[in-house]
């Protein structure tokens, strides 16, 4: 049977590109995301027929509309062999004594509670299926090491999926759920734009970063998702090779 990957965010980015790089090796895809226009141009991209596709907008913060998702992922498929969460948001790049509440209670929303919510569905998919397991992918980000400058919401919630990666690493081993993180540095999608104009530092300079294509990010996670079951990437860091991330920048 074809392998079913069910991916948050996919509406853009790293997501759409993750999207469409696993309908190449054949897998059966459900959308998530909150935008049903963008899923749905990430679905007509992917080259899927309708059988094999679930365009599910879904506010991955909403815990009835998450098990909503999961609920309709299953019933449609069968099974669920990949999770991949991604969907994530930051908060305005402010100084935290400056930071409204309101911003970070949503990045936390989307960033860790969503990536649990989804997490949770997905272990109890893949506990009752047969052949029971599965695999979770969670995007950590670079931040989930490093913070940039005014970005306490973000690089929390980033080092909080850290610790939910290996949490879920070690609980699913008795249900053969394998989970991994991968850790991304500057793949060029509509969030790192700006960073062609500069981006601030931590002395203070602003500079011009490097960046890599999104389609490494892509194939990296469908790398990870192509093991089997009795082997699993705990984490793996994809990243522009020049960016200012290893050493003193």
């Amino acid at each position: 049977m074809r392998p079913t990957a069910l991916i948050t965010g996919a509406g853009s980015g790293i997501g759409r590109a993750t999207a469409l790089a696993l309908a190449a090796k054949d897998w059966r895809l459900a959308l998530l995301g909150r935008r049903e226009d963008a899923l749905r141009e990430t679905a007509a991209a992917s080259g899927l027929t309708q059988d094999d596709l679930l365009v599910l907008p879904t506010d991955v913060g909403d815990e009835a509309a998450v098990e909503a998702a999961f609920d309709v992922v299953g019933g449609y498929f069968g099974r669920l062999d990949l999770l991949f969460n991604n969907a994530g948001g930051a908060a305005a790049p402010l100084p935290i004594d400056e930071l409204p509440l309101a911003q970070w209670n949503h990045v936390v929303s989307v960033n860790l509670t969503g990536a649990f919510l989804c997490a949770r569905a997905a272990f109890r998919l893949m506990k009752a299926q047969d052949p029971r397991g599965g695999r979770i992918i969670n995007n950590g980000s670079i931040s989930a090491h490093t913070p940039r400058p005014n970005s306490a919401p973000y690089t929390a919630t980033k080092h909080a999926i850290t610790g939910l990666t290996k949490s879920l690493s070690l609980d699913g081993r008795a249900f053969n759920i394998a989970c991994g993180q991968i850790d991304i540095g500057n793949a060029a999608t509509n969030l790192t734009a700006r960073m062609s104009a500069g981006a601030p530092q931590a002395n203070g300079a602003v500079m011009v970063e490097p960046v890599m294509d999104v389609g490494h990010v892509a194939d990296a996670v469908a790398y990870m998702a192509s093991l089997p079951l009795d082997a699993n990437v705990l984490t793996l860091t994809v990243m522009a090779t020049n960016m200012p991330f290893v050493g003193r920048g």
